[in-house]
């Protein structure tokens, strides 16, 4: 089964030029991606009140149409997105539900109307918005506004979080052969076992759930105060979609900006969101952990991303094992994070010494000190926007301002 579906993907996807990897290996660095995206992924429906199992399905399937619509060369994993919490539980207030999906449906759009600029001007004068100095400090912030969520995690039982930490960086650096490349799943099951043995696992909902069910699809419905309150957030999403792009790039060492495009990673983005919510799921985005992953373990094939998204879409249609999922404890996903949301942090670091960023130049330092203040010191610019408030925040608001200081200083501003 398992290669009747890769010579599948084959059909609709060019070859990947890089290190070889056998099915076994691409079937269990699929699952570490599975296993890395879980949490986040089921953590937005249970917020906003969205199905959990639409939600992974939605997140596989829109997997797939990204990979299809990116020639299969950008190894990226749509999950579920944060920045539209706050929107969609305004609208459910105001509308309802379905209304704040249709929100979700037409910010594709923003996605779609950036693809086609993009396209038609040429990813230089878009890039040129995004020299290193600006994208690194963005990498950064990238990595370290997660951090809090990581530290969240642990610290409800700092020895599982102690025990899947040590795991991950002791595999990572010491471990040879394939297992290498495992070091999230190593950290993520040993710290699990640990769990179990010390009476700090729920089983309850497992044996609650089902063995086999179908997700529960909703579909969404159209209103224009409803969009105008959704739809700005697409602006912040679209800046963010950017610097994921110039991060995966630097991780995997190859220009995904130029080949596959821009502009077919922001439109794979946007239509994915939109096809989410049309039937019930979350926005998708582009999944820094997924990206911290890969940094990891410098394993970069997509079509082990593909496997994760068919992996996902199975846990879907079976409850029972994605509760089993859902029931490792918080602190084990949060030790193994701690090393994953750094390595991004770390990457844009990178991202800056390998340019050669100018550091002596005041220029240069106002840029990176303004766009990190702002990105991590949770400063929010708010508009009313119909019966809402928009609010652009954290990485997004970084961006925008990090873009006009690069275009509003002169280059030898001392």
């Amino acid at each position: 089964m398992l290669v009747a579906l890769e010579n599948f993907f084959g059909k609709f996807f060019e070859k990947y030029d890089g290190p070889k990897l056998s099915m076994s290996q691409k079937v269990i660095l699929g699952a570490q991606h599975t296993f890395t995206m879980f949490g986040a992924t089921v953590l937005v429906p249970i917020i906003t009140g969205l199905s959990i199992s639409v939600a992974l399905f939605m997140a596989g399937v829109c997997t797939l149409l990204f990979h299809f619509l990116t020639k299969g060369k950008v190894p990226i994993f749509l999950g579920s997105s944060f920045a539209f919490i706050a929107p969609i539980g305004i609208v459910s207030g105001l509308y309802g539900m379905e209304y704040a999906l249709g929100g979700i449906v037409a910010s594709g759009a923003v996605y779609c109307i950036m693809a086609a600029l993009v396209y038609f001007l040429g990813p230089k004068r878009i890039m040129s918005l995004f020299p290193p100095v600006v994208t690194g400090p963005i990498i950064m912030i990238i990595g370290l506004m997660l951090a809090p969520i990581a530290i969240g995690s642990a610290e409800s039982n700092w020895l599982l979080a102690g025990i899947s930490f040590l795991v991950v960086a002791g595999v990572s650096v010491f471990a040879k052969g394939f297992i290498k490349m495992l070091p999230v799943i190593c950290g993520l099951v040993v710290g699990y076992l640990v769990a179990i043995a010390t009476g700090n696992v729920n089983f309850a909902e497992v044996a609650n759930a089902g063995w086999v069910g179908l997700p529960d699809f909703t579909m969404a419905k159209f209103s224009w105060s409803a969009i105008m309150i959704v739809v700005p957030v697409a602006i912040a999403t679209t800046v963010e979609h950017i610097g994921d792009m110039v991060s995966i790039s630097a991780i995997t060492g190859k220009d995904m900006i130029k080949d596959p495009g821009m502009h077919r990673t922001l439109l794979g983005d946007g239509l994915a969101s939109g096809l989410s919510a049309m039937f019930g799921g979350p926005a998708n985005t582009t999944y820094s952990e997924n990206t911290g992953v890969l940094a990891l373990t410098k394993q970069y094939n997509p079509v082990v991303m593909r496997f994760a998204a068919c992996f996902a879409i199975i846990l879907s249609l079976f409850p029972k094992v994605a509760e089993v999922l859902g029931s490792i404890p918080a602190a084990v996903i949060g030790g193994v994070s701690i090393v994953l949301f750094g390595m991004i942090a770390a990457v844009g670091a990178r991202n800056l010494v390998e340019n050669k960023v100018d550091f002596k130049s005041s220029r240069n330092l106002i840029i990176m000190a303004v766009v990190m203040v702002l990105g991590l010191g949770g400063a929010t610019l708010a508009f009313t926007v119909g019966d809402g408030e928009f609010m652009l925040s954290g990485v997004g608001l970084a961006a925008i301002v990090g873009i006009i200081l690069n275009k509003a200083l002169p280059e030898k501003f001392a």
